[in-house]
């Protein structure tokens, strides 16, 4: 996630990616935790910050790069760019555009996976300003109601767009919204993957057993700026350094050492192999056409048939 991202930042540089462009460096963590817990068959959805979601989920670097460079191999066959990354195969349920638009959306997957009788849970992602939309408190009492298999995690970066959490209200904290519905709700140190891990466990229990939604505030931060056009001058650089001392990229690595699991030939490894399929990917999308004029005909409406409506 890390290492695409940057080659993304690099990239939109130099014009090859164009259009608008928010980066997840430095809250990895929240999706790393999510991963380990979650599996194939459970989907997630979320907002426009949506590459690291696409590329957990299984979604390949190549087709995430090739939508950046809005190539028709892409994974929303060039369609949808940045902010629209989408695959059906991996129940990566889009990024969506319209702020907290995803939530609603969340529930209703979870619907219908609860009406088809099977376990499967949906993980509907937001960000801390999404959590102001009226459609978040009419989805949890919904949710909550009907006891949907959703998890709703606030990835609360402190800012939505430049504005401060604490400019929009005078509870700054994000999870007790949940309080006002009986849904259980906690706060999660989102620079730990550890106990993201922990939180998401308890939540996913909780869904495939029946027993309803959860909401968690994630608590994280994003070293870069809103999008690619912000220079993020509305916070200091003391602040900055201070989140940076705490990258969970780094924590991760120190405590993978500290009790011996891998050595630094295999993070070398590593990195040099995620470095190649990085490489490798953007060559891809660079190799890659365009979409066809007619494409832009193609997509607009669902013509299949779904188990879960009656006749």
């Amino acid at each position: 996630m890390r290492k695409f991202e940057e080659k993304t930042g690099q990239l939109y540089g130099q014009q090859k990616i164009r259009g608008f462009c928010h980066l997840y460096i430095g809250q990895e963590a929240v999706m790393a935790g999510t991963m380990s817990v979650i599996g194939a068959e459970d989907s997630v959805i979320t907002a426009y910050r949506d590459h690291a979601h696409a590329l957990a989920k299984g979604v390949s670097a190549n087709e995430c790069m090739a939508e950046m460079f809005g190539k028709i191999t892409g994974c929303s066959k060039g369609k949808g760019g940045s902010m629209h990354f989408f695959s059906k195969e991996h129940k990566m349920m889009g990024g969506h555009g319209i702020v907290g638009g995803q939530i609603p959306l969340g529930a209703g997957i979870a619907f219908a996976e609860k009406y088809l009788g099977n376990t499967n849970v949906n993980v509907c992602y937001m960000g801390d300003g999404a959590v102001r939309q009226g459609a978040f408190n009419e989805t949890l009492n919904m949710a909550m109601t009907w006891k949907l298999p959703v998890i709703f995690v606030c990835e609360n970066n402190g800012y939505a767009m430049g504005t401060s959490v604490a400019r929009t209200t005078n509870m700054m904290d994000i999870y007790k919204m949940g309080h006002g519905f009986d849904m259980p709700s906690a706060p999660v140190d989102g620079m730990d993957v550890v106990a993201v891990h922990n939180a998401m466990d308890e939540a996913v229990q909780r869904a495939r057993a029946g027993e309803g939604p959860t909401f968690l505030e994630i608590r994280t931060y994003r070293y870069k700026g809103h999008s690619m056009s912000d220079p993020a001058k509305y916070r200091t650089k003391e602040e900055l350094e201070e989140f940076k001392g705490r990258d969970p990229l780094l924590s991760t690595k120190a405590a993978i050492v500290e009790n011996k699991y891998a050595d630094d030939a295999w993070f070398a490894e590593v990195d040099a192999e995620i470095k190649k399929i990085v490489d490798e990917s953007v060559k891809f999308a660079e190799e890659s056409e365009y979409p066809d004029a007619s494409e832009i005909y193609k997509d607009v409406y669902v013509q299949e048939d779904y188990p879960f409506i009656m006749d």
